[in-house]
C-alpha cells in the first residue's frame, strides 16, 4: 500500500510560480513511476507530466516550458514547480504512482486545488 500526501497549493495570480509536493509512504519510492494529473470543474481528468524511474520526464503540450517535475528518492518526494502560471491552469492538482506491478497508476493522492486568478 501506497499513500500520497500532496501539499503547496494555492490561490495565486497570472505569471505567479508554485510548487507542490507529493509526499510517499513505502521503502521502494525510487522505483515508482510517479505523474502529476490535475482536474478543472467540468472537464477530464489529464496528465500534467510524469517522471519515470530513471528520471525521463515528459510534459502535456500546454505546460511545456512553464512546469517541472522532479523526484528526490531520499525524501520519497515528487514535486511540480509550475511558472507562468494561468488562469487555465486552475484545477486540482493529483499526484499518482504507478508501481512495478502495475500498468496504470495505481495509487492517488487526495488532490490539491491550485487557483489562478486574472
Amino acid at each position: 500500500q501506497v499513500q500520497l500526501v500532496e501539499s503547496g497549493g494555492g490561490l495565486v495570480q497570472t505569471g505567479d510560480s508554485l510548487i507542490l509536493s507529493c509526499a510517499a509512504s513505502g521503502r521502494t519510492f525510487s522505483r515508482y513511476a510517479m505523474a502529476w494529473f490535475r482536474q478543472a470543474p467540468g472537464k477530464e481528468r489529464e496528465r500534467v507530466a510524469r517522471i519515470s524511474t530513471l528520471v525521463i520526464t515528459t510534459y502535456t503540450e500546454s505546460v511545456k516550458g512553464r512546469f517541472n517535475i522532479t523526484r528526490d528518492n531520499a525524501k520519497n518526494t515528487v514535486y511540480l514547480q509550475m511558472n507562468s502560471l494561468r488562469p487555465e491552469d486552475t484545477a486540482v492538482y493529483y499526484c499518482a504512482a504507478r508501481t512495478m506491478d502495475s500498468r496504470e497508476y495505481n495509487y492517488w493522492g487526495q488532490g490539491t486545488q491550485v487557483t489562478v486568478s486574472s
